[in-house]
C-alpha cells in the first residue's frame, strides 16, 4: 500500500496540533507496512520519519504550457567535406511563457549552437522534426500559513497534477483544507481514491463568521473525497450539518498521542515562590476561547489571590487578550510566554498545577493529552472532540465562566481530587495511540481499493 499524502506543516517547524498529528500518524502508519510520500509546501532539512519519502513542493517542476515546434538540421554526409569554415546552427523557435506579474524560473529551452572549421557541399539536405517542448518551472512557497494562503494551496494543486503522473501510488490523503485542492488535482490526474482528513474546519476557527473562500474550499474536498476521516462525533456532526458530507463516507478516527515516560519535574526552577500556576497553552484565536479563561481567572483570583496564570501561545486575538487583562488590572497575575514548542512546553508543564482549555469548538485537541502526560490535571470544554474519550477530566460548557472558575478552584483548593485526576486521566490516554489510529485508517485504505 502506497499513500501520496498531502500536509501543510511537519516538526520541528509547526504552528499547531495539525503536524504533530501528521507526525504520529505517519509513523505508525509505517510500522503498519504503508508506503507514504508526504509532500509539504516547504521542506527544511530537518524533518525525520524513517522510511517516509518527503516530497518539497517548491522544488517539483509543474507545466507552464506544452506546444509543438518545429526543429530544423543540417544532414552531414561523409565525403562531402570541403575546405574552409562554416558556421552549423540548429534552431529552436521558442516563445516566452513569463509576464511580469509571474514569479517562475524558467526552463526553455534557448539556441542551440556548434562550430566546425568545414564547410559542406551546398547540396547538402536539411530535414525538419516537429518535437514537443513543455516549459516548466517552480513555485515558490512560504512553508507558513500566510498573507498568501490561498494563492499557494492554488499552486500545490499544481505540483499535485504533476506528481500524480510522475509517481505510482494507491491512495491520496489529504490534511485539511489547504491541502484539498492538491488531492482533488492528484484525483483528477491519476484516477486514485481521495481521503480527506479533516482535523478543524472553519467553523471551528471562525464561528459563524466563516470565510466564504475557505468554507467554499472545505465544501469542494468534502463532496470529491471517497472518504471523510474526522477526528472526534463533534466534528463529524459538523460535517454533516454544515457542510452537508453524507454520513455513511464519514469515518471517526480519534487522534492518539505518542508515549513518553511521565515529565522530570524541574524542582530548581520556581519561578513564582511556589504560588499556584494554572496554564493556558494554545493559539490565541477565537476557537481556543482566551478570553473565558481570562474571566475565570478574575473570579478566581477573588478567592485565591496569590495564584498565577500563564498564557503561553501567540494569535491574531494577542492585543485584545493582553489588553483586557490590563482594564482587569490583572497584570501582575498573567504572564505571556508566546509561542512555544519542543522542551519550553516541557518547562511550562513542570510548573503547572492545572491546565484549562476553554474551547469554544475543538474538532479533537491533543494538548490536553500531552498535559496529562506530563502529570498535569485537566479541565477541558464540552464542546471538544477529546472530551469524549476522557471521561474522568472535568468538563465545563465553554461559555460557562462560573463553572469554569469553580472548576478551577476545585482542582487548585483539594489536593486528592488533583491527583485523582492525574491517576484517573494517565490511565485512560494509554489506550489512545497513533497506533490505533494507524490501524483503522489503513483499514480504510484497503477499502478503497
Amino acid at each position: 500500500m502506497r499513500v501520496l499524502m498531502f500536509g501543510w506543516e511537519f516538526p520541528p517547524h509547526i504552528s499547531g496540533g495539525l503536524g504533530t498529528a501528521c507526525f504520529g500518524l505517519t509513523k505508525s502508519l509505517i510500522k503498519e507496512g504503508v508506503d507514504i510520500l508526504f509532500v509539504v509546501p516547504k521542506l527544511y532539512g530537518n524533518e525525520n520519519v524513517a522510511k517516509v519519502h518527503f516530497i518539497d513542493a517548491g522544488m517539483v517542476p509543474v507545466p507552464a504550457n506544452r506546444r509543438r515546434i518545429t526543429v530544423t538540421q543540417r544532414i552531414e554526409e561523409p565525403g562531402e567535406i570541403l575546405q574552409g569554415e562554416h558556421m552549423h546552427i540548429t534552431t529552436l523557435e521558442v516563445e516566452s511563457f513569463l509576464s511580469p506579474y509571474r514569479t517562475a524560473r524558467s526552463t526553455t529551452p534557448l539556441v542551440a549552437m556548434e562550430s566546425w572549421n568545414y564547410q559542406l557541399d551546398p547540396t547538402v539536405s536539411f530535414v525538419e522534426e516537429e518535437i514537443e517542448i513543455v516549459d516548466t518551472f517552480t513555485h515558490r512557497f512560504s512553508g507558513t500559513y500566510g498573507p498568501n494562503l490561498i494563492l499557494e494551496t492554488q499552486q500545490l494543486a499544481e505540483v499535485a497534477a504533476a506528481l500524480a503522473t510522475q509517481y505510482e501510488f494507491d491512495v491520496i490523503h489529504a490534511h485539511d483544507w489547504m491541502t484539498f485542492p492538491a488531492g482533488i488535482a492528484a484525483q483528477e490526474a491519476s484516477g486514485k481514491p481521495l481521503i480527506a482528513h479533516v482535523h478543524s474546519t472553519e467553523y471551528d476557527r471562525s464561528g459563524e463568521s466563516v470565510d466564504p473562500v475557505v468554507y467554499e474550499i472545505e465544501r469542494k474536498g468534502i463532496a470529491a473525497a471517497d472518504r471523510i476521516i474526522a477526528v472526534s462525533n463533534w466534528t463529524k456532526k459538523i460535517l454533516v450539518s454544515r457542510y452537508q458530507a453524507d454520513a455513511d463516507k464519514v469515518e471517526v478516527t480519534h487522534n492518539g498521542i505518542t508515549p513518553r515516560e511521565r515529565y522530570k519535574a524541574l524542582a530548581s526552577y520556581e519561578p513564582f515562590d511556589n504560588a499556584k500556576i494554572v496554564t493556558f497553552l494554545g493559539r490565541l484565536t477565537f476557537q481556543k476561547g482566551p478570553f473565558y479563561f481570562i474571566e475565570a481567572a478574575r473570579k478566581v483570583l477573588e478567592k485565591f489571590p496569590d495564584v498565577h496564570f500563564v498564557v503561553a501561545g501567540s494569535g491574531d486575538l494577542f492585543p485584545q487578550v493582553v489588553e483586557r487583562v490590563a482594564q482587569l488590572r490583572l497584570s501582575s497575575r498573567f504572564h505571556f510566554t508566546g509561542f512555544l514548542r519542543g522542551e519550553s512546553v516541557d518547562k511550562v508543564w513542570s510548573i503547572s498545577n492545572l491546565y484549562v482549555m476553554p474551547s469554544v469548538s475543538e474538532p479533537f485537541g491533543i494538548t490536553p493529552l500531552e498535559a496529562i502526560q506530563a502529570g498535569v490535571p485537566v479541565i477541558m470544554s464540552n464542546q471538544s472532540g477529546v472530551a469524549e474519550v476522557m471521561p474522568h477530566a472535568i468538563k465545563v460548557d465553554f461559555w460557562n465562566i462560573d463553572a469554569l472558575a469553580d472548576a478551577i478552584c476545585n482542582v487548585l483548593a483539594y489536593e486528592s481530587l488533583s491527583d485523582t485526576l492525574k491517576k484517573n486521566s494517565f490511565n485512560e490516554i494509554k489506550n489512545m495511540t497513533w497506533e490505533k489510529a494507524a490501524k483503522k485508517i489503513k483499514t480504510i485504505y484497503y477499502e478503497l481499493n
